[in-house]
């Protein structure tokens, strides 16, 4: 029977910076995953995965230069699901190389097997050899992540009719698409595979989506996917799905079908516990599959068992499962350790990026503050024209009594890397001086902080005299 200080359940983002972070406090830590690889969803079928075939898309259809270019501009005249594939398979190997490397410079134990809690100090764990393992620890952490939710009225056959999981091992790309869900997975993928002149209907059942996102950047964000040529239908309840082996068929709630190649279903997930035995731990889940913790300390209802990243809920990002995994086991291995920021990017890798930070302006009206609005067209900046944007725009939120930033919400290329100058001055409680002192590289998109923050700057009530100095 193995003893460690820390061991923990998955290998994704949460689970990987945990074993990073005990590693260097010289602790005794165990990393388990079911899979033989270590990278968990983040670096099989979720983040990396669909972040590399969205790169690959963009490339190899030419997609950035066909506003000089027309639209029929093709960098590969014919695309194929191999030459996706190519990059995605080194992208993934790289990946799982440096993380190994990663857990064996810092003493990190690797434990290939499905756990499960036989109490709350002790985990069995079952190898694909079928040996059983017992482990014994001071303390737990569950990554585990989520897994697909998969209803039983759809017809999986992992041809056509697929799973996000799935969806990457397609053998052929289809000429036409339906997605089924229009959260951040769906979005993605409808998006990405529309740039690949894929004929795409995007079905939510809700007459909205997104909706945690500013509803302006969502109006700009619907205007350009559907100008890209996605058929998004609002308030469209599935009904029944068909397998016509050469076709899928979709009858709607509402009467009207749709048809295509290929279907894409990807309405939500369920954390991934159902095996964890975590009854045994005392522990329970939501209806969902998901833990509640201390969202300070990442601790679960049994004091010295955590849990992190997907399996806690929103905002299941790879970001914040790996601020969350070193949280938490710092916490765990009575370290102090700084806290987390208050205010964290969140990016949408869709066709065109979406990223934001801060409150979205319904958030501020519902809490009565008082606020000014600075927007900029990507289009307006020189780095913008230069390279042919038509669409993208930056929106910044400002408190009329503080002159603080509250939010900024990006929609267009490179939105998830210029978030980051918003984050920092958010955390810095930064205001809108701050944009209209400080000079920008020109040309650059970035400039469009200067240009929001002088949009708000100028209609913003002068505090000390500085009108003379308004542009």
């Amino acid at each position: 029977m193995a003893q460690y200080d820390l061991v923990i359940i998955g290998s994704g983002p949460a689970g990987r910076s945990a074993a990073m972070q005990a590693g260097k406090l010289k602790r005794r830590v165990l990393v388990i995953d079911s899979n033989a690889r270590v990278g968990g969803v983040s670096v099989h079928t979720g983040t990396i995965p669909s972040k590399t075939l969205r790169e690959t898309v963009l490339n190899l259809s030419g997609w950035r230069e066909r506003s000089f270019y027309g639209r029929s501009y093709r960098v590969k005249e014919e695309i194929r699901a191999a030459d996706l594939k190519v990059r995605l398979n080194k992208t993934l190997d790289y990946e799982v190389d440096v993380l190994e490397h990663q857990f064996n410079r810092n003493h990190v134990d690797i434990l290939c097997g499905y756990a499960r809690f036989v109490s709350s100090t002790e985990i069995e764990v079952v190898t694909d050899a079928g040996e059983v393992v017992l482990v014994t620890g001071t303390k737990f952490l569950i990554a585990t992540g989520t897994r697909t939710y998969r209803p039983d009225n759809v017809p999986f056959n992992g041809l056509t009719i697929l799973d996000s999981d799935e969806f990457l091992e397609m053998t052929k790309i289809p000429r036409s698409l339906i997605v089924v869900g229009a959260g951040v997975i769906g979005v993605e993928y409808a998006t990405m595979f529309s740039a690949l002149d894929v004929r795409v209907t995007l079905i939510e059942p809700r007459d909205t989506f997104l909706d945690f996102i500013d509803s302006t950047l969502i109006q700009e964000f619907i205007h350009e996917i559907r100008q890209n040529g996605v058929d998004l239908r609002l308030g469209s309840t599935v009904h029944t799905i068909e397998d016509g082996h050469d076709y899928v068929g979709v009858s709607l709630e509402n009467g009207r079908h749709v048809r295509a190649d290929m279907l894409l279903f990807a309405a939500g997930r369920l954390g991934a516990t159902e095996k964890l035995g975590l009854e045994a731990a005392g522990l329970v889940t939501d209806h969902r599959g998901r833990l509640h913790v201390d969202r300070k300390t990442y601790q679960t209802s049994v004091s010295h068992i955590y849990a992190a990243g997907d399996v806690i809920g929103f905002p299941s990002l790879a970001s914040t499962g790996l601020q969350q995994g070193r949280v938490a086991a710092c916490h765990a291995l009575n370290t102090p350790s700084l806290p987390e920021s208050p205010w964290f990017p969140y990016g949408i890798y869709s066709v065109p990026e979406i990223s934001t930070c801060g409150m979205s302006e319904e958030e501020i009206q519902t809490r009565d503050i008082p606020y000014e609005v600075g927007v900029a067209r990507f289009r307006e900046t020189s780095r913008g024209n230069i390279m042919g944007l038509e669409h993208g725009m930056l929106k910044m939120l400002f408190s009329l009594k503080t002159r603080r930033v509250l939010g900024v919400q990006i929609v267009g290329e490179g939105a998830t890397e210029l978030i980051h100058i918003a984050q920092a001055v958010l955390n810095l409680k930064g205001t809108v001086d701050y944009f209209v002192q400080n000079t920008f590289n020109y040309p650059t998109l970035a400039e469009a902080y200067k240009i929001a923050g002088l949009d708000a700057f100028n209609r913003m009530p002068d505090p000390d005299g500085l009108m003379a100095v308004k542009h």
